[in-house]
């Protein structure tokens, strides 16, 4: 059992175990802690801006302070293509339509732009950050260690709600697949211990053997699409939301909750 004081909604603030991933050095240590935690955080399996997805959207919105705090998305997985301005748009619009008043798009498309003080101070009275799907990897590199996403863990910690679609929630966990180069890399951490297996109903489960063999002791965590996961349950557990289920793979287990069903990502 984790002591209570290293877990903030549901997040293991303390490592479990020591491995080392396959291809890659990724060396789990034991004694690294962290300091998150006063926020709420969504991952979302994919396909989002329709259908069921209005029900986690407008959960976190809730949780966030309503439809008139700022609301700000992080298109920079979209870059690689030349997609970011779509596909914030596309965000931009969809929050509106939930009634959502203050919401941008920002412009986060590379480490420069990541490092802007000007644009990373754009978070900095967000109370919903919302990272966009696309390119995994680059939405990892480009966020990690920058200017912007340091802003945006400052409001965390101060109370926003950080959410992530598809490649967005693959990175806010400890460790991400990137199916590009075959690649397990590290991720932004406010998972610890846990890989989002994104679009779990239509081709993410098809990671999960691989996945499993490579990093046994790491939570796998299967989000079918226009389905969310969101810590805001009783001490620190995560509600399931949406049309689909999450599939929970540790500890040579597997198991699926649906949606008004609660279920812990830490190990009793």
């Amino acid at each position: 059992m984790i002591p209570s004081r290293w877990l903030w909604h549901g997040v293991s603030l303390l490592c479990c175990s020591d491995y080392t991933a396959d291809r890659e050095s990724l060396v789990y240590n034991s004694e690294r802690r962290y300091d998150f935690g006063m926020g709420f955080l969504l991952l979302e399996g994919g396909a989002e801006f329709g259908g069921r997805m209005r029900i986690p959207d407008v959960r976190a919105l809730d949780l966030a302070g309503g439809f008139d705090v700022p609301l700000r998305i992080v298109p920079t997985a979209a870059a690689p293509d030349g997609n970011h301005l779509r596909a914030g748009g596309n965000g931009v619009r969809w929050f509106e339509s939930l009634g959502v008043r203050n919401v941008e798009s920002v412009q986060v498309i590379d480490k420069p732009s990541a490092n802007d003080v000007t644009i990373a101070n754009s978070f900095r009275s967000a109370k919903l950050i919302y990272l966009l799907g696309g390119f995994t990897h680059y939405l990892g590199q480009t966020l990690k260690d920058s200017l912007a996403w340091q802003v945006a863990l400052e409001a965390y910690r101060n109370g926003a709600v950080i959410a992530g679609s598809s490649a967005g929630a693959m990175v806010m966990c400890e460790f991400y697949y990137d199916p590009y180069e075959g690649k397990i890399h590290e991720g932004l951490n406010l998972v610890s211990n846990s890989l989002v297996l994104p679009h779990h109903n239509t081709f993410g489960k098809g990671w999960a053997p691989r996945l499993l063999k490579q990093i046994p002791n790491v939570t796998l965590l299967g989000i079918d699409e226009q389905t969310g996961m969101l810590n805001d349950a009783e001490n620190g557990m995560w509600n399931v939301y949406g049309a689909g289920e999450v599939t929970v793979y540790r500890e040579g287990r597997v198991e699926a909750y649906k949606a008004g069903m609660t279920f812990s990502i830490v190990s009793p």
